[in-house]
């Protein structure tokens, strides 16, 4: 009879850690066509494999990665390497959460590294390689500074990096378009009728930072746009200095009419700023509210008189009631 359709008995509670006999034991395959199953090799029928892996799900099995290691040399280990000083309102807990999702279903798992901002973003890169605590890195916040990427194509250690860099046709790695980016903005911040804007950009030592600014530049010059930058904060400070330094900005100059945000921290900050300078349209809902408690009565206690309606509107700055 084929194992894989023996009745799977439920295994008997056991305090040491499941292993590949324990799957063999309890599947009636041997260990090494166990060991292929859960690495779904192709020479192993879909009926066996379908059965071997839902038993490893049942019993909670996990490999033994000091085991693996030591017949590999690898440790099944992706290191996402992270500026700790880094505002988490931005997609990096997005990023995150995707690779982690990714990986999910495979042999591999995800750990984070972080650096400070008083170290060599060197040192964790540097430690994963020579201690082999993974089999690559993934590094985010990509500079111009190559060091990073030198050092690891030299070592031929496999990574990927999230945003390119002059090394980048030696290397995996995916990227946002910000050069287009910032064209794309300024073009539609333009035709809006908007003609002095202001760039909250990322940090000028990041490489997509000089990207966006670039197609920012360019696109104003060709539009007859003012452009400035934001001198004060980059996009990725916190909120309560980003919306500082464009309250500042704002109080400053009165004829912006225009914000272009690398950040959705920035874009919040932003909004905080043009509010406290009493710079947005608002509406009037104490009035609203007050309206509409009487309308209600009314139409409660009088219900054949014509319903109460009332229109509010927006006022521009200085414009008489």
């Amino acid at each position: 009879m084929d194992p894989a359709q023996n009745e799977i008995m439920t295994p008997p509670e056991r305090s040491e850690r499941p292993t590949l006999k324990t799957i063999s034991q309890l599947s009636g395959f041997a260990v090494p066509t166990v060991s292929r199953a859960l690495k779904d090799a192709p020479d192993i029928g879909k009926s066996t494999r379908e059965t071997v892996q839902r038993i490893a799900r049942e019993i909670g099995y996990v490999p033994n990665r000091a085991g693996v290691r030591l017949k590999t040399g690898r440790t099944n280990v992706i290191s996402l390497v992270l500026s700790s000083d880094h505002d988490m309102m931005n997609h990096t807990t997005r990023l995150i959460s995707a690779i982690a999702g990714e990986l999910r279903d495979t042999d591999y798992q995800l750990i984070i590294t972080p650096y400070f901002a008083n170290e060599e973003p060197m040192k964790p890169v540097k430690y994963i390689v020579e201690s082999g605590s993974a089999d690559a890195v993934i590094l985010n916040q990509t500079k111009p500074d190559v060091a990073r990427i030198t050092y690891l194509l030299d070592r031929n250690f496999p990574f990927a990096t999230y945003g390119r860099t002059s090394a980048s046709d030696q290397h995996a790695y995916f990227d946002f378009d910000n050069e287009k980016f910032g064209r794309y903005a300024i073009r539609t911040l333009a035709n809006r009728g908007r003609r002095n804007i202001l760039l909250i950009a990322p940090p000028r030592n990041h490489n997509y930072a000089h990207l966006m600014i670039t197609g920012a530049t360019d696109a104003a010059s060709n539009l007859g746009v003012d452009l400035s930058i934001l001198e004060a904060a980059t996009s990725n400070d916190r909120t309560g200095v980003i919306q500082s330094a464009a309250t500042e900005y704002l109080r400053r100059n009165p004829t912006l009419d225009g914000i272009l945000s690398a950040s959705t921290a920035a874009a919040l900050a932003s909004v905080a700023a043009i509010e406290a300078m009493d710079r947005t349209v608002a509406e009037d809902v104490e009035r609203a509210g007050a309206f509409l408690a009487k309308a209600t009565i009314q139409a409660i206690n009088q219900p054949d008189l014509p319903p109460m309606q009332d229109l509010d509107f927006p006022l521009e700055k200085n414009e008489p009631t």
